[in-house]
């Protein structure tokens, strides 16, 4: 019952813990370490490791080359197709390369999101052994478990609805599902990064239970911009709902394809692109597109034509202005509503908290520019490797400027090259520099883009703050700039690496110690949310995008100027609102999928509380493991008992708990068998498990997870 990395302890004894190899949990289609053959419905294969550029597996072929050669990377095969020449037809041409060049087994195991856990027998050992389990855990089984259908009616012919799947309880997992009678259009597909709250999970997706059932009405999915929270979920997502046909701009589009790469097993996407300003129809459902400004080119908000107006929501957006006026150009984006009917509206609500205008991205541009000329010594930029607009204007200026660019960060030049193939920037051959190269330049002629700003453990700016980075060591006269916001989370991991940073001499310029701006958010403040809601006039509108707190700020904003409190609904996530006859809004008591769904490891469906309890308390409390031997004839315990602690107590130096503890397990045992003939195994374990759990909570104030491990001999 002991594992081979964990010492059983005789006597209360136990050497420190075991260094865990492991350092961070990667989702499985990441891992970075020798990838274990796994079993899918009797199927053994090894997963495929796209962090590995000669990695081959057993379920992969290659047709660039001989038989088992490296299968080229997604921007090479790109780039060989397009010579960087972007087209309309690009996706489409690429999407024939890339099923040439993948055998696709079984697709991997997907666990219902509606299944329920089962109870995992106790196992015996021929001697009689019992092991208490602590709690139940989900099924890992081939095959999805039957679930009970819902019982939602069927839309009558005179309603709308409109169901976020995600997005309107937390920022990321942004998903909106739209149904008429006919036809179901797909908004979005992103996921949410993990908290505390779910420790040991990789991703949170949307629960698209709902969709699942309903497969056959899904006319096609509409991605909006290529940011991780509206994008992240499709390689998960998209094969549960059958994986329809999907609309986007061109750059989205190339995201979408990288990413989808990392899953050689998935079948390919079906991308159509589309462009500001096309009408589409999907089934009988007439759909017009419009562009919007964001930190990432190519974002495009959506109308959906109904029989009583239009359903239009901008996606992530902000406004292009010069002192709290729009530009002309933004006027021309969005008068297509000047004479438009509007039914509702979903907008976001990320920075309803902040008053009057964000700061223009033009203007951040201008003080980089500035920044980078009159800098003396290396000047190293952290920030999203998503804010393509901004590394764009950062090469752009660093080239104007006779300086160098380095580039760190697998992410950052993934992007760049992406940039590159989509025509939206053009780079002289010597502006990019490799890393090793970096002494054969004066230190003021170095500019580094690096991914890491938000303290990331293994990034290029952690790396270098913490002096392990292959090429790059801080000194004094290095610059680092901070050129993006703080994650709400992140604050303690950001906070740790300016210290890093600051311990080797390093000035640190941040966007909110910055007597300029350096950085500006690519989502609307309140004076821009409240501009749309004019521009559109719709007559109902849901909140989305955006914590509880925000998305009842943002109702608020609504009814003050002017819209009805009855022609408003705040969603969960989930929630099903319907608009009937075009002349009221409500939200059913039914939802649409229940339970929180995430990719854990190798399984994606729901993770049940109890899991995350026991995680929660692992991680605060630790685990305390028992190991006892009766005597099955008389009833005694055969020798001391053995005790397993990792994360409670250091045993060594607990030595008189330990003896307590000994104590009270054999007495308990005893007494609680004492005339059973045979043994009740479950209940001598329960007695110790709550016997011990109560005496180390008085001696420690803790909780541990007491597992008792009974042997009859």
């Amino acid at each position: 019952m002991t594992d081979t990395n964990q010492p059983t302890t005789q006597g209360g004894n136990s050497g420190a813990r075991p260094q865990n190899n492991r350092q961070h949990r990667t989702p499985y289609h990441a891992r970075i370490n020798p990838a274990p053959v796994r079993q899918f419905n009797n199927q053994t294969r090894t997963p495929f490791n796209p962090m590995n550029r000669n990695s081959t597996s057993t379920h992969t072929t290659s047709t660039h080359g001989t038989t088992g050669s490296p299968r080229p990377s997604f921007i090479q095969s790109v780039t060989r197709q397009s010579s960087l020449q972007p087209s309309r037809s690009h996706i489409q041409n690429m999407n024939q390369t890339t099923s040439q060049n993948i055998n696709r087994p079984q697709k991997p195991v997907v666990r219902n999101p509606a299944q329920k856990t089962q109870q995992i027998r106790k196992p015996m050992n021929f001697r009689g052994g019992h092991v208490k389990m602590p709690t139940a855990r989900p099924t890992h089984g081939p095959k999805p478990l039957p679930r009970a259908k819902d019982n939602i009616p069927p839309i009558a012919d005179n309603v709308i609805r409109i169901i976020p799947l995600g997005g309107v309880e937390e920022i990321g997992r942004n998903m909106t599902a739209i149904e008429t009678k006919d036809d179901i259009i797909i908004i979005d597909a992103g996921f949410q990064f993990k908290d505390d709250s779910t420790p040991g999970i990789d991703y949170i997706i949307p629960n698209t239970q709902y969709l699942e059932e309903r497969q056959s009405k899904i006319r096609g999915i509409l991605i909006t911009h290529a940011h991780l929270d509206h994008i992240g979920g499709i390689p998960y997502v998209m094969p549960r709902i059958g994986n329809p046909t999907m609309y986007t701009r061109n750059l989205t589009s190339l995201m979408i394809q990288k990413r989808q790469a990392e899953f050689p097993h998935l079948a390919p996407l079906n991308i159509k692109i589309v462009e500001k300003n096309d009408t589409i129809i999907l089934g009988s459902t007439k759909i017009k597109l419009f562009g919007v400004t964001h930190t990432i080119p190519d974002s495009m908000g959506i109308a959906i034509e109904t029989p009583w107006g239009s359903i239009v929501t901008p996606g992530d957006f902000k406004l292009e202005h010069v002192d709290g006026v729009p530009t002309n150009r933004e006027e021309a984006e969005y008068a297509m509503f000047n004479d438009h009917k509007s039914l509702l509206l979903m907008a976001d609500s990320t920075n309803i908290e902040n008053p009057g205008f964000s700061t223009p991205e033009s203007l951040v541009h201008e003080n980089l520019e500035n920044i980078i000329r009159e800098i003396k010594g290396r000047l190293i930029i952290g920030t999203f490797a998503s804010q393509f607009q901004r590394t764009m204007k950062i090469i752009q200026i660093a080239e104007n400027l006779g300086k160098k660019i380095i580039i760190e960060g697998r992410s950052m030049k993934e992007n760049i090259e992406i940039a590159q193939i989509a025509g939206m920037i053009t780079i002289k051959k010597d502006t990019i520099i490799n890393g090793q190269d970096l002494d054969q330049y004066p230190p003021d002629r170095i500019v580094v883009l690096a991914t890491g700003a938000q303290g990331d453990e293994f990034a290029a700016l952690m790396r270098m703050a913490t002096k392990t980075h292959k090429y790059f060591r801080l000194n004094e006269r290095d610059t680092v700039l901070f050129s993006s916001s703080i994650i709400p989370g992140n604050e303690k991991a950001v906070a740790k690496l300016k210290d890093n940073i600051a311990r080797q001499g390093a000035k640190i310029i941040h966007y909110r110690t910055s007597e300029v701006f350096i950085h500006s958010t690519g989502h609307a403040n309140r004076g821009e949310i409240e501009w749309l809601h004019k521009k559109v006039k719709a007559k109902f509108f849901i909140p989305v995008h955006g914590s509880h707190y925000n998305i009842r700020l943002h109702a608020d904003l609504a009814e003050s100027i002017g819209m009805p409190k009855e022609n408003i609904a705040v969603p969960d996530d989930c929630s099903i609102v319907e608009i009937t006859n075009g002349e009221k809004i409500s939200i059913r008591k039914e939802k649409a999928g229940d339970g929180l769904v995430a990719v854990d490891g190798f399984s994606i469906g729901n993770v049940q509380e109890a899991v995350i309890r026991d995680r929660q308390t692992l991680s605060e409390d630790g685990i305390f493991v028992v190991v006892a031997s009766v005597n099955t004839t008389t009833g005694k315990i055969k020798k001391s008992p053995d005790i397993i602690s990792r994360g409670f107590v250091y045993l060594r130096e607990s030595q008189d708990l330990l003896r307590q503890a000994r104590f009270i397990i054999k007495k308990t045992v005893e007494d609680a068998v004492q005339g059973q003939h045979p043994i009740d195994f479950d209940y001598a374990k329960d007695e110790v498990a709550d016997a011990v759990g109560k005496f180390l909570f008085q001696q420690t104030a803790k909780r541990p997870i007491v597992i008792p491990v009974i042997l009859g001999v």
